[in-house]
Formats: structure tokens, C-alpha cells, sequence
């Protein structure tokens, strides 16, 4: 019998919910945080048109993985050829490590305001705590999200009762619509963008919509894209509304006040006295915990998805997890010891600009996979969404772009910085060079080799199991 239409969608919710935390971890903390003490509402349309680029993006990669039957990865592995696709593979390798050290910090200090624990015991406890949470990906995809949805809604709701204690001012937030930027305001905004639209929850997405039992005739897919839809415009709502919770309660707290707020601590400890009240504190740091531990869920399953649709290398996830928290922990460390706990809120908001940095290189195949008739057959994205998103794509860039020449310039931060500055400018020139190649070259349209475990696992999926199979050496596929 066929299930009503009104229950039909709760089939395929929970992909979007486990891509949303990536839209909310410590990094957005971060740059809300220094947005909202340093310009007040200002940013609140960057952080608006980010989230309207993020529900459209992702959009983009439901659609990729419910008609191409290939998440991003998979796609840029079979229609790149080889070196293309092992650069796009490194550079999203690198925005997973500087995602993962954003969680790490973020966790860590939540755990040291809540408990008091060292940062160093922080970030081991984090990790520790994240491997067994993902334990239960061996209970299936379900299990999982529920316990991420449990984390969201706890987010939600610690920041819904930080406006209701902050009494932001609601006039200066529509205000903090209309646009405007200017040099001081431009690398935070870049920022909350790379905070805001994770390049890596590109290739989650088109990965978790698998998971979802989907027939292959055009009647079933076309009902799968319409709820995938609903779902992502749900969830993504929710996280514009939870960061911009954030941004106004910096400027409603610290801006109004004329506070300079220079590291989480500070604004956790400045929360009491300007509200009048230590939930204010609590609520913050229980926020910032869940948000560092759902995110480090989603960013280790994103690392397993990248990994194995690139280079076919399939690694367990607690594997994955320590792999990715090594090379995050090193420039944490770093900076703690040279810096101390000052220099951590600049280090967050430097990881969400890396993230905006790579973003492109994931937006611009993704716009050419879905616009691929071989690919999507009549699902190929209509001509006004195509230029909706290469004008996303064209902004960004637009902004990262202008972000370099200012750091290369006479007055930049690589002014003085002699071998250092002709370094970053040839692997801007390289990044550029990449961005044309992977925008205007011809693609291989191939269907992507299939190993017998993997059209095992398509089976699976075309079959109507929502769990996530598990090969012998306990490693988890997720598509």
C-alpha cells in the first residue's frame, strides 16, 4: 500500500539535517562572533546571501546523487582526467583538516568553560568522544542522524534563550540586510561565506541522499528531488537562524557596549555581567559543544566520501578521524604555544577563510556535472538555475580574488614577506589556472568503473536499506 504524501516525506529527511551542522560549527561561532563585537548587524546580509548560496548549492549535490547515482567525488574521479581530479582531491582534503581544526579548538574550549579541562585534554576527549558517537553508524544512517537532529535542536534552543536574554535590537538587525562591505569588513565577511557554505558538505550530501531507497524510473526521482528539496530548505533555515542568533548576540552584547571581543573565553566570560545572568555563560558553552561535536561527525563521514570517491581508498572511520585530527592538531598547537588562547578566535576565522578559498573548486564542477545531459538526462539544471549558480560561483571567486590581490598588494600582510609573498602568488596563479581548466575543459563522459563491493553497495541502496553496509575489516561505506 502506498504510504500518503504527507509521511512519504519523512522517508527522505535526515540528509540535510547532517549536512546543516557543517553550517553551524565552531568556525561560524568564530566569525559571527568577530563580525557581530566588530561591525555590529553589518555582515547580517553576507550571512544571508551565504545561506541562500548554501540551499542553493546543495540543492545542486541532492539532485547530483538521486539522478547521477554518483556523489562529487565519484563525479570529478570519472569525468577529470587523473591529475585534475588528484588536485581537486588534495585541496578538499585540505579544507576537511582546516573544517577539523575549527572543531577541535571549538570543542576543546567548550569542554575548559564548562569543566575546566586543559585544552590539550580538550581536544583528546573530543576525539576520543567522536569515535564512539560515530560507533553507530554500524546501527545504520538512521540511528545516526537522529542523534546529530538531537544535537541541532539542542543548538537551537540554547540560542534561542541567548536572544531572549540579549533583547537584540530588531530595527539595526533589518537594517544589517542592506548590503555593504568595505576593506575592514572584507575578510570576516569572506569568512562567515567560507564558514557559512562548506565545500565539503558538497560532497556529503551527494553521498547521504544514496542511502534513501529511490526507484530508477523518472516519476520516483522527480518525487525524491522535490522532497530532498523541502528538506534541505528546512534544515538550512534553521542554521541561518542559529548563526544569525550568534552574529546578533555579539553586536547586541559586545558591539553596543564597545567591547573588542578577541577569543571564545573572553565572550563566555563576558556574557554574565552584560546579561545579568550565568545561564547566559552555560548556554553558550553547551551550544558550542554540541555544535564542535555534530560537526566533527559530519566532517569525519565527508573525509570517508572524499577519500573514496577520488582515490578509491577506504579507510575505517576511526582511521579517518585520527588522520584528519593529526594534521589539524599541529597548527592548533602551534598556536597556542606561540600565541596562547589570544590567537585561537584568529585562527578560526583563518580556517573559514581556507574554506571559502576552496569552495570554487567544488562549486564549478558540480554546476558542469548537473548541467550534463549524459549525467542528469532530463533533470539537467534549466538555464536560469545554471545562472544563478555560476553567478554564486563568480561572487565568490569576486571575493577571494580581491581577498589575495589585497594580502599581495604594497599595504597587504605578505607586503614584507620577500620569497614568501612570489610563493603565494604562484599558487594563486595555479589555483586560477586550475579554476579554468576544471570550468572550460571537455569532460570524460565516462561512467565511472565500478568495483563488484560497489555495485553491491548500489544495490543496497536502489533496495530500500537506509543502513550503512559494512565490509569485513569494519570499514563503512557510505554509498
Amino acid at each position: 500500500m502506498r504510504v500518503p504524501g504527507r509521511w512519504r516525506v519523512l522517508r527522505f529527511c535526515g540528509p540535510a539535517a547532517m549536512v546543516s551542522v557543517g553550517y553551524m560549527d565552531p568556525g561560524n561561532w568564530a566569525t559571527g562572533l568577530e563580525g557581530g563585537a566588530r561591525f555590529g548587524y553589518q555582515l547580517m546580509w553576507v550571512l544571508l546571501a551565504s545561506s541562500l548560496i548554501a540551499m542553493l548549492l546543495q540543492t545542486l549535490a541532492a539532485r547530483l546523487g538521486i539522478v547521477g547515482r554518483m556523489d562529487l567525488a565519484q563525479a570529478c574521479r570519472a569525468h577529470y582526467h587523473r591529475p585534475v581530479a588528484l588536485a581537486l582531491w588534495i585541496l578538499c582534503e585540505i579544507a576537511i583538516i582546516a573544517c577539523d581544526l575549527a572543531e577541535l579548538l571549538g570543542s576543546a574550549i567548550a569542554l575548559n568553560l564548562l569543566f575546566g579541562i586543559p585544552l590539550a585534554w580538550g581536544a583528546l576527549i573530543t576525539g576520543v568522544d567522536v569515535m564512539l558517537i560515530i560507533a553507530l553508524q554500524h546501527y545504520g544512517v538512521r540511528k545516526l542522524e537522529a542523534l546529530v537532529a538531537a544535537l541541532v535542536v539542542t543548538i537551537g534552543a540554547c540560542m534561542a534563550t541567548e536572544m531572549i536574554l540579549a533583547r537584540p535590537l530588531w530595527g539595526a538587525v533589518a537594517a544589517g540586510f542592506v548590503p555593504r562591505l568595505d576593506a575592514a569588513s572584507l575578510l570576516v565577511a569572506i569568512g562567515i561565506l567560507g564558514a557559512t557554505v562548506m565545500p565539503h558538505n558538497l560532497y556529503l550530501h551527494s553521498s547521504l541522499v544514496q542511502t534513501r531507497r529511490i526507484e530508477r524510473h523518472a516519476a520516483a526521482q522527480r518525487e525524491a528531488l522535490r522532497y530532498n528539496l523541502a528538506d534541505t530548505m528546512l534544515a538550512l533555515t534553521i542554521a541561518f537562524f542559529i548563526n544569525a542568533s550568534i552574529l546578533a548576540l555579539s553586536a547586541s552584547t559586545f558591539f553596543e557596549r564597545g567591547i573588542v571581543v578577541t577569543e571564545l573565553r573572553q565572550a563566555h566570560e563576558l556574557l554574565t555581567p552584560a546579561l545579568g545572568t550565568t545561564l547566559a555563560s552555560t548556554l553558550f558553552a553547551v551550544a558550542l559543544l554540541a555544535s564542535g561535536q555534530s560537526s566533527a561527525i559530519t566532517g569525519t563521514l565527508a573525509g570517508q566520501v572524499v577519500m573514496e570517491g577520488f582515490i578509491r581508498l577506504r579507510m575505517s572511520p576511526i582511521k579517518r578521524r585520527l588522520l584528519t585530527r593529526a594534521l589539524a592538531i599541529v597548527p592548533a598547537v602551534a598556536v597556542l604555544v606561540h600565541a596562547g588562547e589570544d590567537g585561537v578566535l584568529q585562527l578560526l576565522v583563518l580556517s573559514q577563510v581556507v574554506l571559502s578559498m576552496q569552495l570554487p573548486f567544488a562549486i564549478l564542477p558540480l554546476i558542469r556535472f548537473t548541467n550534463t545531459t549524459s549525467i542528469m538526462g532530463s533533470f539537467t539544471s534549466p538555464k536560469w538555475l545554471r545562472g544563478v549558480a555560476y553567478g554564486a560561483a563568480l561572487l565568490i571567486i569576486s571575493l577571494n580574488a580581491w581577498l589575495v590581490l589585497r594580502a599581495l598588494g604594497p599595504e597587504g600582510a605578505l607586503a614584507s614577506a620577500g620569497a614568501m609573498r612570489w610563493v603565494f602568488a604562484l599558487l594563486g596563479l595555479f589555483c586560477g589556472a586550475l579554476l579554468v581548466w576544471i570550468t572550460f575543459s571537455p569532460l570524460r563522459l565516462t561512467q565511472p568503473h565500478k568495483t563488484p563491493s560497489q555495485k553491491t553497495e548500489n544495490v543496497l541502496h536502489s533496495g530500500g536499506d537506509d543502513r550503512m553496509p559494512a565490509a569485513a575489516d569494519g570499514t563503512l561505506h557510505l554509498r
